[in-house]
């Protein structure tokens, strides 16, 4: 998979990433269901129970945010009733209870971006006992605990991309650290554990540090940032696969001694990134549509409630706008591949 700039603007385009984001409010309510179902995993179930909700890894995030606008919007437009539940902070095990409280409600389907893979499979495994489907997005659960993965992008390509990015930025030789997310974050691993291994065999003159967490939090990862610039005096660079981290990142770097001298690149979004970019804190930073995400998310629970589709390899289904997805292995449904923001474009995307 290749991520030159030209390549990538044209793939995200066609993929809808210049969708307009709704300025609607989040109905935080749920909505009960008073049916019955048949068995979760063998397709079947109430398939006019359409309340689907969204359970982040945390509220206030601006990336959920724009996910959850992205999956109500699909919601919306099939019929459904849309609710937003969450964690303020995002921890292992404090997403259970809203699983719990969801799984007793009723709901068609809870689509999730797990904080842990393994903290949540009993909840999420009640859930589709009772007839709950469950959609993971953008972090995944171990497999045995959901219906099917929405996955923002190969983990291969978003590795990749921001390793490219880092080096190129840095001339290819160097220091550099990484600021991620949640210790526990399955995706941000295993970006980090290709990231490294690609590093290792493309770029052999670049090393990485230190591996610090942020913990999705803006003061938290502020602090980090500080941190690593303090412990290593010769960092010439910093990749943050997390848009809170990125962003608190790039916040210290424009208001410190280091802007121009140390690089920062990650995934982030351009309203986030936007001054960071045009003042040349940040050259270059990658990310996928997130409304996009959200609006495949909800399409593809709709498929799961009305036994469109099962979970299984092979298996199509239409998601509104975005056209004809089909499940891959280990149920996985790949949304695209990532795109590259810069001066040149950044000024082209809202949200």
């Amino acid at each position: 998979m290749t991520f030159a700039r030209k390549g990538a603007a044209a793939a995200a385009l066609t993929m809808g990433i210049a969708l307009a984001l709704s300025g609607c409010a989040l109905d935080s309510g749920n909505s009960d269901s008073g049916s019955g179902s048949e068995g979760s995993s063998s397709g079947g179930g109430d398939s006019s129970n359409l309340t689907v909700t969204f359970l982040p890894k945390n509220l206030g995030n601006p990336y959920f945010d724009t996910s959850s606008k992205g999956g109500e919007r699909a919601v919306e437009e099939f019929g459904g009733t849309f609710a937003e539940v969450g964690p303020a902070e995002a921890t292992p095990d404090a997403q259970v209870s809203y699983i719990n409280t969801a799984t007793q409600q009723g709901v068609g389907a809870l689509v999730v971006s797990a904080n842990d893979p393994q903290a949540i499979c009993d909840a999420l495994n009640e859930a589709r006992d009772a007839d709950v489907k469950v959609v993971t997005f953008d972090s995944d659960t171990n497999p045995e605990c959901r219906d099917i993965f929405v996955n923002q992008a190969d983990a291969e390509g978003i590795a990749k991309v921001q390793a490219d990015l880092i080096a190129e930025q840095i001339d290819g030789d160097g220091e550099i650290a990484i600021l991620s997310a949640a210790a526990n974050a399955t995706n941000q691993n295993t970006w980090i554990e290709m990231m490294e291994e690609y590093l290792g065999s493309e770029y052999p003159d670049i090393k990485v540090v230190e591996t610090v967490y942020g913990d999705d939090d803006d003061q938290t990862s502020f602090d980090k940032t500080a941190a690593l610039l303090q412990s290593h005096p010769k960092l010439e660079g910093i990749v943050s696969p997390t848009t809170v981290g990125i962003a608190a990142a790039a916040r210290y770097l424009q208001t410190s001694d280091f802007q121009g001298k140390v690089a920062l690149t990650g995934l982030g979004t351009p309203n986030q990134m936007r001054e960071y970019v045009e003042d040349g804190t940040v050259e270059a930073f990658a990310l996928w549509n997130p409304e996009d995400l959200g609006y495949l998310s909800a399409y593809t629970a709709q498929a799961l409630i009305a036994g469109d589709i099962t979970g299984e390899e092979g298996d199509t289904f239409e998601a509104g706008d975005l056209g004809e997805y089909t499940v891959g292995a280990d149920g996985v449904v790949l949304l695209g591949d990532p795109f590259v923001f810069d001066k040149e474009n950044i000024g082209d995307f809202d949200f």
